[in-house]
């Protein structure tokens, strides 16, 4: 959410930031708050000076009183309960303008970083960098839930049984390997000098609306029916949520958490092929990172997450690229974001499994997240997010980079001691 402030002083900075995100419809917005403050400014303004006009006539009532010119302390009382009427009036309409400001505020984009390129959606996004080779191997690679059928690893008609579309048992040696890739991914975090912490997976409607735009809420969020909570679409909301109205030392920057959740999502819309299986599903496990910081300091830590994520995914084996988002393909609330995609040998591709996003003080500034220095100067803190790694979607990726010939699935050396030493899977069915 931007300043009110920033707003007021650059309506055509706004203006062509929308633009640039291909948002032509929110550009009345940007008139519409522009005069909803004006009139909010002058409302406080009026009730500002009939406050203290009613406070100075107050005091002369008693003068009159004492000296017995009843008639005018009556004309007085009578002017103060007309200006009490129109102050009650005012206070109601500035409580209206308030929230459809905060409303506007709260749909109008971030202002995106300079080096953003400009397109309309992710098919213009643009690949950054790429890290290790990309394989094809001599033999056909299954789609991902044969493989692992083939370790008796999941069972997806059950589950839709159970629960539906969307969901999934993994079994055997493959929940074993999801499992080891979380623990893998959490002391990788933790190496990295990250605090693990674990956090509530159901969050209230304010979190919500702090962490997340209203069209990313509607595409996302399941609600608890009679209750003021929501499940989480990914940890990064309760982790960001946890200094909702703080004040926090500036000597106390950075806070870099690493936490563990399951994650739901409504995951709207049909869906092709290749995110059938568990690609795109209702409820997964991941491994999430984010960061606090001084302003000054996220585009670096920006640069260190989605490291991160690419040092984790390459120590497994797999080659990834970068690639960056561009203004049609960022959320509101984001000021950058990279995607981190895992070679599918099997597609011959690139697909995501991470995201990596700065989102300046946009949720600071929703959340109520400040900072104090030693001057005693206050500022909204940026906070940021990225992806460790998120099973079984990145399973897909594991399996394919290390199948064998054979069948069998080969355990790159870092995940062996959380697999009991075993240096490769092999098929049972």
């Amino acid at each position: 959410m931007l300043d009110i402030k920033f707003v007021r002083e650059n309506p055509e900075i706004v203006k062509e930031n929308i633009r640039k995100k291909f948002q032509d419809n929110k550009l009345p917005l940007v008139d519409e708050v522009l005069t909803l403050d004006n009139e909010n400014r002058t409302i406080k303004q009026e009730v500002e000076a009939l406050r203290a006009e009613r406070n100075k006539l107050s005091k002369q009532i008693g003068g009159l009183m004492a000296k017995g010119e009843t008639q005018q302390a009556e004309e007085i009382k009578a002017k103060i309960a007309n200006e009490s009427e129109r102050v009650d009036t005012l206070t109601a309409r500035e409580k209206e303008v308030e929230e459809r400001i905060k409303t506007i505020m709260m749909t109008i984009p971030n202002i995106i970083d300079p080096s953003v390129p400009i397109g309309k959606d992710d098919s213009e996004n643009v690949e950054v960098e790429r890290f290790g080779e990309p394989v094809v191997p001599d033999f056909e690679i299954p789609y991902h839930t044969d493989i692992m059928e083939s370790f008796d690893g999941i069972d997806l008609d059950s589950a839709r049984k159970v629960a539906g579309n969307g969901f999934y048992y993994l079994m055997g040696d493959i929940a074993r390997l999801h499992s080891a890739v979380l623990t893998y991914a959490r002391d990788f975090m933790i190496n990295r000098g990250f605090k693990y912490c674990i956090p509530p997976f159901m969050i209230r409607s304010n979190v919500v609306t702090g962490v997340m735009s209203f069209a990313e809420m509607d595409a996302m969020m399941y609600k608890i029916e009679g209750e003021d909570l929501y499940l989480i679409g990914t940890s990064e909301h309760s982790m960001i949520g946890k200094f909702i109205d703080t004040m926090n030392k500036e000597e106390d920057l950075p806070q870099t958490l690493t936490s563990y959740s399951p994650c739901f999502r409504k995951e709207k819309g049909a869906h092709g092929i290749e995110e059938r299986g568990v690609y795109r599903i209702h409820q997964f496990e991941k491994q999430e990172m984010i960061v606090v910081c001084n302003p000054d300091e996220s585009p670096m830590w920006y640069d260190k997450l989605w490291q991160n994520t690419v040092d984790l995914f390459r120590s497994m084996d797999i080659p990834v690229r970068t690639l960056e988002c561009c203004s049609g393909d960022l959320a509101d609330l984001k000021v950058k974001s990279v995607d981190v995609e895992a070679w599918s040998p099997r597609q011959k591709k690139y697909f995501e499994v991470g995201s990596c996003s700065n989102l300046g003080d946009a949720q600071a500034r929703r959340l109520g997240i400040r900072v104090v220095n030693k001057d005693g100067k206050k500022y909204f803190a940026h906070t940021l997010n990225n992806t460790v790694a998120a099973p079984p979607r990145m399973l897909i990726a594991f399996l394919e980079n290390n199948l064998q010939a054979d069948g069998s699935v080969r355990i790159p050396e870092v995940l062996r001691p959380y697999m009991g030493g075993l240096e490769k899977l092999e098929k049972v069915k």
